[in-house]
């Protein structure tokens, strides 16, 4: 099972200002782990948290699946398969 990572990045450097890694062989414990508050701002944003850990068990399923720019935080957020 793949990693989940969010990076975020501030709009125009190459280094992210934070990095969440989740390990593929806990995600199912860890998604019931994650705030509310953070599962409400993955799902405000259109990402489904129980489609995520599916799509982690794919092995041919890896990279971006999602990023998001957040023009007005002027950030960029970038999750992954890992």
């Amino acid at each position: 099972m793949a990693d989940i990572k969010i990076r975020v990045f501030k709009s125009g450097e190459a280094k992210p200002k934070t990095t969440v890694t989740i390990p593929g062989n806990i995600l199912n414990v860890a998604s019931k782990l994650i705030p509310k508050k953070a599962a409400s701002a993955l799902q405000d944003e259109g990402i489904d948290l129980d489609e995520l850990i599916r799509l982690s068990k794919n092995p041919e399923v890896r990279g971006t699946l999602v990023e998001i720019e957040a023009h007005d935080k002027n950030e960029r957020i970038v999750i992954s398969l890992e």
